[in-house]
C-alpha cells in the first residue's frame, strides 16, 4: 500500500533545514567536529540556566504519588497560573490561568490554534520570509497558507498582508523576533496591524485572529519586544521554552489567548478538546511543574550576542550581505553576487557551493525568500571565529 500523496508530496520538499543537520552529521564524521562550520538548525547549545537543574532535581527527588499521571487537558492549575502572571506582565493584559493552556511546544500550539478555528479552505495569512514549518502545520488542518512579501527592511507590509485578506482569512500569523531575520515588530506597526484586522473584520463580519509565533520573544539583543496581546482583543499567542530555557527537546510551551477574545469559552474550550484529540493528551507533567517554577529564569541572552556580532564581523570580511537581527539567533543573507556568472540570486547552488568549504546553511528559498540564506548562530563562538577563512575562500570562488 502507497502512504498518503499529501504526505508523499511533503516528503519530496521536506525540510531543508533537517536535511543540512543530517548532511552536517556526515560531514563531521568525514573531517572532525572542528572542521565543519554547521549553521544549519536552531537547536540552542547553551545549557540551560542552573536553575533549572535544581529544580529539575528537586521535583525528581520529591516524586509524589500521582506526579507522572494525567491531569487536565489544559495543564496543571497552578502552573497556568503562574504563567499567567508572567504573561500579564509582559503583555499587557490582565488575565488568570483560565486563559492559559498548555503545549507541546509552540508547534504543538500552532498546530492545536489551527485545528480549533481553522474550516477546510480557510487561510493564513504570513509575511515571508517565514519559519518554514508553517506550510505544514497549516495543510494539516484543512487550511491554506497565504504568503506576502515584507518590505524590504523585513518589516511588515501592511498594505500586502490587508491585500490578502478575504472572507476565507482566518487568521494572520507574525513571528516576533522573527526566523530567520531577526527582525522584531515594533509596537506601532502592530497598531496597524490591528487596525487593519479590525477595519477588515467590521467590513466583511469575520474578524481575523492575530497569532503570534513568539519562542524568541526573551531573546533581544537591547530592544524592547514590546506587547503582543494586548495590541487586538482576537490575539493569541504562542510560545515554548525551547529557546529561552534551552529546552527544545523538551517539548513544553502554551498558549495565551486574549481575554476580550469574542467566544473565548467556545474557544477556549475548542483549544483543550483540540490538544486531547490531536493526540498531545496533556503537554508533559514534569515539565509543566518546572517550568511554573521559572516564570522569571531564562538564559544569559549576552552569549547570543557576542555570537551574533563575530558572525557579522566574519561576514563583513566575506562579503556577504545580511539583516542585522534584533533578536533571536540567525543571520539572514544576501546571495552574493557570482564572480563567474550564472548564479545570481541563486540560493540552493550558493549553499552547495559553500558546502565544498565545510559550511553548512539554509536556502532562504525554503523560508519563501529566493535569493538569501540563513544561518543560525546557537553554536560555540570558537567555531564562528574559525569559519572565518572558509568564507572568504568560498566567496573568492563562487
Amino acid at each position: 500500500m502507497a502512504i498518503a500523496h499529501a504526505v508523499k508530496d511533503a516528503l519530496a520538499s521536506s525540510s531543508m533545514i533537517r536535511k543540512m543537520f543530517e548532511e552536517g552529521i556526515q560531514l563531521r564524521k568525514q573531517h572532525g567536529a572542528d572542521n565543519v562550520f554547521d549553521f544549519s538548525l536552531g537547536n540552542p547549545d547553551i545549557d540551560p540556566p542552573p536553575v533549572f537543574h535544581e529544580v529539575f532535581v528537586k521535583l525528581a527527588q520529591e516524586d509524589e504519588k500521582g506526579s507522572h499521571g494525567y491531569m487536565q487537558n489544559a495543564g496543571y492549575t497552578h502552573v497556568r497560573e503562574a504563567l499567567a502572571k508572567k504573561v500579564c506582565r509582559e503583555q499587557n493584559v490582565n488575565i488568570d490561568g483560565s486563559y492559559i493552556v498548555m503545549t507541546v511546544g509552540a508547534a504543538g500550539g500552532l498546530n492545536t490554534v489551527f485545528k480549533t478555528i481553522c474550516n477546510p479552505g480557510d487561510e493564513i495569512v504570513v509575511t515571508r520570509p517565514y519559519f518554514m514549518e508553517y506550510r505544514a502545520y497549516t495543510s494539516n488542518h484543512g487550511a491554506k497558507l497565504v504568503e506576502v512579501d515584507a518590505l524590504e527592511d523585513f518589516n511588515l507590509d501592511i498594505s500586502a498582508v490587508g491585500a490578502a485578506l478575504n472572507e476565507k482569512t482566518a487568521a494572520v500569523l507574525i513571528n516576533s523576533p522573527n526566523n530567520p531575520t531577526g527582525k522584531i515588530y515594533s509596537a506601532g506597526v502592530l497598531a496597524k496591524l490591528s487596525s487593519l484586522l479590525t477595519e477588515h473584520g467590521k467590513k466583511t463580519g469575520r474578524f481575523p485572529y492575530l497569532v503570534s509565533d513568539e519562542p524568541y520573544r526573551e531573546i533581544a539583543y537591547n530592544i524592547d519586544v514590546p506587547p503582543f496581546l494586548s495590541c487586538y482583543s482576537e490575539s493569541i499567542a504562542v510560545t515554548s521554552y525551547s529557546k529561552s530555557l534551552s529546552l527544545p527537546g523538551e517539548r513544553i510551551g502554551f498558549i495565551a489567548v486574549n481575554p476580550a477574545i469574542s467566544g473565548k469559552d467556545d474557544l477556549l474550550n475548542g483549544l483543550i478538546y483540540a490538544t486531547r484529540i490531536l493526540g498531545f493528551v496533556n503537554a508533559p507533567a514534569l515539565m509543566q511543574r518546572i517550568v511554573g517554577s521559572l516564570t522569571e529564569a531564562r538564559i544569559d541572552v549576552s552569549i547570543y550576542a557576542r555570537r551574533r556580532d563575530a558572525f557579522m564581523k566574519v561576514l563583513n570580511e566575506a562579503g556577504i550581505e545580511y539583516s542585522t537581527p534584533e533578536g533571536a539567533f540567525y543571520l539572514f543573507c544576501k546571495v552574493p553576487e557570482s564572480k563567474k556568472g550564472g548564479h545570481e540570486n541563486d540560493d540552493k547552488a550558493f549553499v552547495e557551493h559553500l558546502k565544498k568549504y565545510l559550511i553548512l546553511g539554509v536556502p532562504g528559498s525554503g523560508f519563501g525568500k529566493a535569493g538569501w540564506l540563513r544561518f543560525a548562530y546557537c553554536v560555540d563562538e570558537k567555531i564562528i571565529n574559525a569559519s572565518q577563512n572558509a568564507f572568504k575562500t568560498a566567496v573568492e570562488n563562487w
